[in-house]
């Protein structure tokens, strides 16, 4: 099954931010995950304009002022009626794959579905919009220890439990943890840009990129000592785009082999270096396509690709357009 992604984007007009902006509907019932419900707030409620205006409003809603998770009881402050404006719905996961889930909140997600907003689950959530119908004949992911169970439940979903999260175009999924945070992250970019998106990471202490596709569950090994530590290289590579960055190069600046590089830097990034840095200088070209009237060409060198050619190749191949097609969706007017 294909992974699609939308380039239509939430584009404001100057007036209009401040009174329409993108409405985030997180959903809240008995037994939420309280992490997976943290998420999109924190994310989402830190995409800001250049003056320093939220771009998203975040409403958390359940179908009554209360829910019990865990170790706390939540006071919501909006019901399942907003849900029939929201722009976006987040659907959190829950603690319990048995506990019965109400027909109204199943309703209201699924009303949502159908009038074409974007609805995006975390963990176990996949289980609540599975349940709706929404996720039938679509790929869909979860957390790694309960995608068997998605699949064992709902045959008619193509389940991949060895990525962090699948873009369906208006309906998404993402695996456990963490992989809620790469795929609120993933919506900013694609409602309003690279630079909005890699701002929010920063300011949420986030990583800038990693892709949906990134395997969920990596088998690392025992920590390593600072000596062999990828940060300091991750840092210089990402400031050095345009440079040669072949292994030979990057193992002379880490002071390691190139055999030793490849092994910590796979047992670290869980990807080579080759891969890592064609992605980074692909969220360098992102930017510099938004940001700048640069021509095609000089956003090659500037990212280290060398030619409009090979920038053409990766920019397809993961960004699934071309660097026309994303200028022209992504223009370097600010919301």
């Amino acid at each position: 099954m294909a992974k699609k992604t939308s380039f239509e984007r939430f584009e404001p007009t100057p007036g209009h931010a401040r009174t329409r902006r993108h409405i985030v509907a997180v959903v809240a019932f008995d037994g939420v995950v309280l992490g997976d419900l943290a998420t999109p707030c924190e994310v989402f409620g830190r995409a800001k304009d250049a003056d320093g205006r939220g771009l998203y409003e975040v409403r958390v809603c359940s179908i009554s002022p209360e829910v019990e998770s865990e170790h706390v009881t939540l006071r919501v402050p909006w019901r399942l009626s907003c849900l029939s404006r929201a722009d976006t719905v987040i659907v959190p996961g829950v603690d319990d794959l048995d506990r019965p889930i109400p027909e109204r909140l199943l309703h209201a997600i699924r009303r949502a579905v159908d009038r074409g907003a974007c609805i995006a689950s975390i963990c176990s959530g996949a289980f609540i919009l599975a349940a709706t119908g929404a996720l039938d004949g679509l790929c869909a992911t979860t957390h790694w220890l309960s995608a068997s169970e998605l699949a064992r439940r709902y045959p008619a979903i193509d389940v991949d439990a060895d990525v962090l999260y699948v873009d369906n175009g208006n309906v998404l999924t993402s695996a456990g943890a963490a992989a809620g945070l790469d795929l609120c992250l993933h919506l900013v970019r694609r409602d309003l840009g690279a630079e909005i998106a890699a701002n929010v990471a920063r300011a949420a202490v986030m990583p800038l990129e990693r892709g949906g596709g990134q395997a969920q569950f990596i088998v690392h090994e025992p920590p390593a000592g600072d000596a062999t530590s990828m940060q300091a290289v991750l840092t210089w590579i990402d400031q050095n785009l345009r440079r040669d960055l072949s292994l030979p190069v990057i193992a002379r600046r880490a002071a390691m082999s190139t055999r030793t590089l490849s092994r910590q830097f796979r047992a670290q990034v869980g990807a080579t270096p080759a891969h890592w840095i064609t992605r980074a200088r692909i969220r360098r070209a992102q930017r510099l396509l938004e940001t700048t009237d640069f021509q095609i060409e000089r956003v090659a060198t500037e990212t280290g690709f060398g030619s409009a050619t090979v920038l053409r190749q990766h920019f397809v191949q993961i960004v699934g357009t071309t660097p026309l097609a994303y200028r022209r969706a992504f223009t370097h007017r600010k919301p």
